[in-house]
């Protein structure tokens, strides 16, 4: 297996499941209903629904780097803002994750792997550590998303 291969891997792992850790994101979500989505149950800390937002925005900012793109995302971009509380925006929403996350991992299938040692477009890390980082920060969302499932 190239190191490709294995990031691509750990992509689908922690989107889809069969991740070691627990529940997939995917996993997490699917029980989710737009009302426990938008519900705030801590104050200061995010809704589902904006972390999910936050996941698909940086997936697809990942894949714009991949692309060669030098992405900064403004604050907006970052974190969007729930316009809409309805069933059918949050289906929305969780079409709109799954199609950023097939977009990027079809980018990520289509690197070599001496490409992880180029240095992202406007960024001082390399294209290997974006995509571990990338991991990482979906990881550690699922994790929020699961806490506030039990609120």
């Amino acid at each position: 297996m190239t190191e490709i291969q294995r990031i691509a891997d750990q992509l689908r792992r922690a989107y889809e499941g069969e991740a070691w850790h627990g529940p997939s994101l995917r996993e997490l979500l699917s029980s989710v209903t737009a009302e426990q989505a938008a519900r705030r149950p801590l104050p200061q800390a995010h809704t589902i629904w904006e972390l999910v937002l936050h996941i698909a925005a940086w997936e697809s900012i990942v894949r714009r780097r991949l692309g060669g793109e030098a992405v900064e995302a403004t604050p907006e971009q970052d974190w969007p803002p729930v316009r809409d509380t309805s069933d059918a925006a949050w289906k929305k929403t969780l079409e709109e994750l799954a199609r950023s996350h097939l977009a990027l991992r079809e980018s990520v299938a289509a690197l070599s792997d001496d490409q992880l040692r180029q240095k992202v477009a406007g960024q001082n890390y390399s294209i290997y550590g974006m995509l571990h980082g990338l991991i990482q920060h979906d990881l550690y969302h699922a994790g929020q998303i699961a806490l506030l499932k039990k609120g």
